[in-house]
C-alpha cells in the first residue's frame, strides 16, 4: 500500500490533494494545481 502525500495551497493554505507517494525523497513536492477556493492555479507544497 502506498503512502499518500498530502498538498496544500500556499495562498490560502488549504489541504486539497491526495497524492501517491512513489519514493522518499529529501525535499519537499512542489506542484502547480487548481485551488477551488482561490480559484486559480497555485503551487501546492507537500505538508507534514
Amino acid at each position: 500500500m502506498a503512502k499518500k502525500i498530502v498538498l496544500s495551497c500556499s495562498k490560502c493554505a488549504s489541504r486539497n490533494y491526495a497524492v501517491p507517494s512513489k519514493a522518499e525523497s529529501g525535499t519537499r513536492l512542489v506542484l502547480k494545481k487548481f485551488c477551488a477556493y482561490c480559484n486559480e492555479h497555485t503551487e501546492h507544497k507537500q505538508t507534514v
